[in-house]
């Protein structure tokens, strides 16, 4: 089942590149996002065996990352149909900031795409960290593509930072699994999981200690995680909506599970109040250095941005901590890709409608694009962590787990980021929403099923786990804020 898991998405981008028919194209990237979707519920219920020398294997951590790849990869496809059929089959056109721009033929698009969504699933099942290491970076190449889709300086410049940026912080990366294989150096210990483990009460700890400090920076980088963020707002900007959907909601997971993979192994170690301890710190730093960005934003995927800066602190903030908060913060983790994915896919349609990404020039969305409209809003409470949205109980359970551990200081400034966020994101949303336009830009829209169908299955997906919270995601919850 893993292997399938891993090939059925590479083989098919490969089949996408040579593919002559766009409409067989847009059929297999869907067939295939449906195709993966049933075979990651399958694991829910069948736990694959472990394969190639136990250096793939699906924890409860791996299902977790996994799960929500798939999903959101399920949305996105479906969208991404409805777009590129929109676009024509000769060629792919996209406005923005008024300017109509050539992109890149559907069969790169859709064969980038799939590989990505390859590249990701590896991450989830690799046991191996010099395999995650490897699958890390895959990501990176098979995205980068994507970002530069709309052939504008703007795109070459935010790939490129992106490119240049992520490698420096992959370069790191891979120091710190150098330094994690001397820390083991004459333990018999190799670099899968099971073994660091196992061994970890023998590692020397002030090698651990380097090498965990290396991959937080380095993972730290891909992951969003301020300072080290600097790529994120124009990769994400300047990407096509669906495209910056995975990239929030997908893709920066697959850093979050490589930093947790390292946090494991310091606290099997007895490290775990030191690497803990990190990653509370850079979470404080990213949502109060995100909260202040946001503040004067007048471009709202630029917003977007920097509002995933923000939650990825907050998850970083909950696992960091431990406890209750950890399990808070794996549950932010799938909040926020529903909701972030949502909000960008609904982005999309913004700037399809208004053909510019500048808030000041959206105006009275609930007149001209109703449903929109309606989900911009929602999406503005969801992220803010509103009730009855699943972002509302897992900010909760952060902050009881704070609470509860005594961290007065830390509750506090975590309270005063969020505020100060959702203040800021409230001042851009609420006018683009009900704000008073001109006769042109309150004329009514028509908006497509395919590009609402996927963002509103995704709000109500974020909506139901605030209100009622499946037992076996739970327990899936507990097992993987625990390492397992």
């Amino acid at each position: 089942m893993i292997w399938a898991i891993l090939l059925l998405p590479a083989l098919s981008g490969g089949v996408c590149a040579i593919l002559r028919r766009h409409r067989l194209r847009r059929g297999l990237l869907v067939t295939t996002a449906i195709a993966q979707a049933a075979m990651v519920a399958s694991c829910w219920v069948w736990q694959p065996a472990p394969t190639a020398a136990g250096w793939l294997a699906l924890d409860a951590t791996g299902l977790l990352f996994l799960s929500i790849t798939t999903a959101l990869f399920l949305a996105a496809a479906f969208y991404a149909a409805g777009y590129l059929r929109s676009q024509g089959d000769e060629e792919l056109t996209d406005y923005q900031e008024g300017f109509l721009f050539t992109n890149s033929p559907q069969a790169a698009f859709t064969a980038c795409l799939l590989i990505f969504l390859a590249a990701m699933s590896l991450v989830a099942v690799s046991r191996n960290l010099g395999l995650l290491w490897v699958a890390v970076e895959t990501t990176t190449l098979a995205s980068a593509p994507l970002i530069y889709f709309h052939r504008h300086h703007r795109s070459l410049e935010a790939t490129w930072k992106y490119l240049l940026i992520c490698s420096v912080g992959i370069a790191l990366a891979m120091l710190g699994n150098f330094f994690l294989a001397v820390a083991g150096a004459g333990q018999d210990a190799h670099l899968t999981m099971e073994s660091m483990i196992a061994h970890a009460a023998a590692l020397d700890p002030t090698w651990l200690k380097a090498a965990f400090i290396l991959c937080l920076v380095g993972y730290g980088t891909k992951m969003g995680l301020a300072p080290m963020h600097t790529w994120l707002p124009d990769a994400h900007s300047e990407a096509p909506s669906l495209v910056s959907a995975l990239l929030s909601g997908a893709l920066l997971n697959c850093a979050l599970l490589a930093i947790l993979r390292m946090h494991a192994i310091t606290s099997a170690a007895g490290l775990g109040e030191f690497s803990g301890s990190l990653l509370v710190l850079l979470g404080l730093v990213s949502m109060a250095l995100a909260a202040i960005f946001i503040i004067h934003q007048v471009d709202f995927k630029r917003m977007l941005a920097y509002s995933s800066v923000e939650n990825m602190g907050i998850i970083a903030l909950g696992v960091g901590a431990g406890g209750a908060a950890a399990v808070g913060g794996m549950f932010h983790a799938v909040n926020h890709s529903l909701i972030k994915a949502m909000l960008f896919l609904v982005a999309g349609n913004i700037l399809a409608s208004y053909r510019t990404k500048s808030c000041p020039q959206v105006q009275g969305l609930l007149q001209s694009n109703p449903a929109g409209g309606v989900l911009w809003l929602a999406g503005l409470l969801a992220v803010a962590g509103f009730p009855p949205f699943g972002s509302f109980m897992s900010e909760l359970a952060i902050l009881q787990g704070l609470l509860a551990d005594h961290r007065y200081f830390v509750a506090a400034a975590y309270l005063a980021a969020l505020g100060v966020a959702f203040a800021a994101m409230a001042r851009i949303i609420l006018p683009m929403v009900f704000g008073a336009g001109t006769s042109e830009t309150l004329a009514v829209r028509r908006e497509p099923f395919w590009s609402i169908a996927p963002p509103a299955v995704l709000c109500i997906a974020a909506l139901t786990l605030g209100v009622y919270m499946p037992p076996w995601l739970g327990a899936l919850l507990q097992r993987a804020a625990g390492g397992h």
